[in-house]
């Protein structure tokens, strides 16, 4: 009963907190859809102004219902928004100066919005959605800055009350067309928002507040020094009459159908490249909001699906007459604060703006041109990133900025697609430069400095640390790619000409192209030329780019079968390889297959005979088969075990059953020494590599005849103690040649 009661009072105040954000969210986005509809059809002539105004009320309608309820991010308002009012803008404007007629331009921006809809459904049908939202920051900003200077620019000439047609560059050069009247409505408009910003009211938005201001004082003015202000007849100050025939609004409609009859279609050139523009523009303007809700709400969006309710309320925004659009910041914050909770704060935005469609259509023709404009200088100037600016100051932001720059003055020059593009295509050349001058050796040694996990006799370490210089080990890591080849065939190539044994190691690397493969084979050719043997280890199957790569390089023809290239899964088992060659080579090798005695280990190569007389009683002789399990971790112990013959493996067992490997023991070496010392259970798993013959002391029958023989017990301590050091002296010296390296 309580839970039911408490989720039925969720549900209200849900409901009342979606009506209030989206109330609060309509006002903020109703004056820049109004702004941005009159921006689009304004290069048209003074007459589309109204109409302009309409369709901006019909975009924020019912792109606001459709794409809340089929987008389904919550708190996300969807309007006619910037990208889509500086695209379509600019291609009225292009296409008047190159002499379209009113209808064909009309006909040719409708085409323009139903092909960025429908590309937008696509890209959410195919899952781009992901893909675009791992735009390069600095094409994010330098395009949406290129978006707010291409508003401010074309707002400019409005301000100043400049002939229609003028741009802003002529429109500044020329102060006596100014209107002194046009600029104080703006500048009032203007001066509002930012103080309105400034000191923020939580009932009325900055927009309204200004959009107010600058109505307020163009009545102001026409009450008094401009009496013609009054009157819409020749009026330029205003967007003027809405003019839609007998049929009003839906007659308008017909009529632009009608236009596919009796105005030629255009060529695909001019739909299809900013169709494609407006689509990526709006996709990426829509997700970077989706984003910043997520951050704020901790919530995740369906970035596809949105894209997909997008182009759905795009659509049907443009088939009803209206503009498309995006989802928006200002407004989804504003909903946001205001106490939307859920998607249907979107439909309430969206069913409260019709409300005001069918109450404020008749005012619309009354709305100054002078105060639009301000509003969208503020937005626009708001629009740009003014903190690219201090990317400048430092030697290593530098390139970002000028990447930014880059793609602004292409989209102010050029146009919003290429300037996406330029700015994609330097983002991945800062890329590649980035790789080719990072270092594809995460680590380089010789085999004097590194060792195997093979533990070794000290005659054997002193021979690998004399000769062992000419085994030249070095650790990949990164992409293998054109870019970086040279330089990697630069680090190699002296090497190759004294190296007798080259292990290259691929653990951490991530890619690799044909280029760098062509590498490996002129590394591979030129060893063997010197009877030298290239190895590589630890070559990956997958790559995180799903490559295969030994297959790969199978096919390329570099891992042939052939003695001057070897395949190792392990790096451990590479170096053992190596060292047993290097080993074998100088005639240094214990191993000779025949078990050892007692006095041949070299633990105790310094004690009497007496004491190790005294000390064989105490020892057993135990045989394992090759992978059998001499014991586990965990299990008790408290021998020394000493392998007389053969070699085993320890191994720590990690967690989800995963095992990594320790060391490899073999003959004359020992293991079991903690437990021996310390009475506590075994702390590793070991296992018989080989058939294998173990002298095992047991710590009981140890302590038994060292009570009868201090002399003997003391000594036995002593060399083991001495071993130890030996041996944490040798792997503190290959700790210091891989962190020196």
């Amino acid at each position: 009963m309580r839970s039911a009661a408490s989720s039925e009072g969720t549900a209200v105040r849900n409901l009342a907190g979606d009506m209030w954000g989206g109330l609060a969210a309509m006002l903020v986005a109703l004056p820049s859809a109004i702004a941005f509809g009159v921006t689009i059809l304004a290069p048209l002539g003074p007459q589309f102004g109204a109409q302009g105004a309409i369709a901006g009320l019909i975009g924020v309608t019912i792109l606001g219902l459709l794409a809340a309820l089929l987008g389904g991010t919550r708190r996300l308002i969807s309007a006619p928004s910037a990208p889509a009012a500086a695209v379509i803008s600019a291609l009225a404007i292009e296409l008047v100066h190159q002499g379209h007629d009113p209808a064909s331009i009309l006909l040719i921006l409708f085409l323009v919005a139903v092909c960025s809809s429908l590309l937008q459904i696509m890209l959410g049908a195919f899952g781009i959605g992901q893909l675009i939202r791992y735009m390069p920051f600095p094409v994010v900003s330098g395009y949406l800055s290129g978006v707010g200077l291409i508003i401010i620019v074309s707002q400019l000439p409005k301000l100043l009350g400049a002939p229609a047609g003028t741009d802003w560059f002529n429109a500044l050069l020329h102060p006596a067309d100014w209107s002194g009247a046009s600029i104080l409505i703006g500048a009032t408009t203007m001066a509002m928002m930012v103080i309105a910003t400034r000191f923020p009211s939580r009932r009325i938005p900055a927009v309204i507040q200004g959009l107010a201001a600058g109505v307020v004082m163009y009545w102001l003015l026409a009450l008094s020094a401009y009496p013609a202000l009054a009157s819409l007849d020749q009026n330029t100050f205003v967007i003027g009459r809405f003019d839609t025939g007998s049929g009003g609004i839906w007659g308008s409609m017909v009529a632009a159908w009608d236009r596919f009859g009796s105005v030629p279609l255009p060529h695909w050139e001019q739909v299809i490249v900013p169709a494609l523009t407006l689509a990526v523009l709006l996709s990426i303007d829509t997700l970077k909001t989706c984003l910043v809700l997520d951050a704020m709400s901790g919530t995740r969006h369906d970035s596809n699906r949105e894209l997909i309710g997008q182009g759905l309320g795009n659509l049907a925004s443009t088939l009803f007459g209206g503009t498309p659009g995006s989802g928006t910041m200002g407004a989804s914050l504003i909903n946001r604060a205001s106490g939307g909770m859920t998607k249907m704060s979107g439909v309430f935005a969206g069913l409260w703006a019709m409300l005001a469609f069918l109450v404020l259509t008749p005012l619309l023709c009354w709305l100054p041109v002078a105060a639009l404009a301000g509003l969208l200088l503020v937005i626009g100037f708001r629009m740009i990133d003014w903190h690219l600016f201090h990317l400048a100051r430092s030697r290593v932001t530098l390139l970002d900025f000028l990447v930014i720059i880059t793609v602004v003055v292409v989209a102010k020059m050029v146009g919003l697609i290429a300037a996406s593009a330029l700015g994609v295509v330097l983002a991945i050349l800062m890329f590649i430069r980035e790789q080719i001058h990072s270092s594809t050796v995460r680590h380089q040694s010789r085999g004097d400095l590194i060792f195997s996990k093979r533990v070794r006799s000290r005659k054997e370490r002193e021979a690998l640390r004399e000769h062992g210089a000419s085994n030249l080990i070095v650790e990949l890591q990164g992409s293998l790619f054109f870019g970086n080849t040279d330089a990697l065939y630069r680090r190699l190539e002296p090497d190759l000409e004294t190296a007798r044994y080259l292990i290259l190691d691929f653990q951490r690397v991530q890619s690799i192209d044909m280029t760098a493969a062509h590498m490996l084979d002129r590394v591979r050719v030129q060893l063997a030329e010197r009877g030298a043997t290239l190895l590589l280890s630890r070559l990956p199957f997958t790559l995180p780019t799903g490559r295969n790569l030994r297959g790969y390089l199978k096919e390329l023809g570099v891992t042939h079968s052939g003695e001057e290239i070897r395949i190792f899964d392990d790096f451990a088992d590479a170096l053992e390889w190596v060292e047993e060659e290097t080993l074998r080579t100088l005639g240094v090798h214990v191993d000779e297959g025949r078990p050892l005695k007692l006095d041949e280990f070299e633990l105790f190569s310094d004690m009497q005979p007496s004491t190790l007389a005294a000390l064989q009683p105490c020892v057993q002789k135990r045989f394992y088969a090759a992978g059998e399990t001499i014991f586990i971790a965990g299990t008790p112990g408290d021998s020394l075990m000493l392998i007389a013959h053969g070699s085993v493996r320890i191994d720590l067992l990690l967690e989800e059953a995963r095992r990594m490997h320790m060391a490899t023991f073999g003959r004359g070496q020992f293991f079991g020494e903690m437990s021996f010392l310390d009475h506590h259970p075994h702390s590793a798993d070991v296992t018989a590599v080989t058939d294998t013959e173990l002298l095992i002391l047991p710590r009981p029958d140890f302590d038994r005849y060292a009570t009868e023989d201090p002399v003997m017990a003391s000594q036995v301590f002593a060399s083991l103690s001495i071993a130890l050091a030996d041996r944490l002296r040798h792997t503190n010296e290959e700790l210091r040649a891989l962190e020196s390296g």
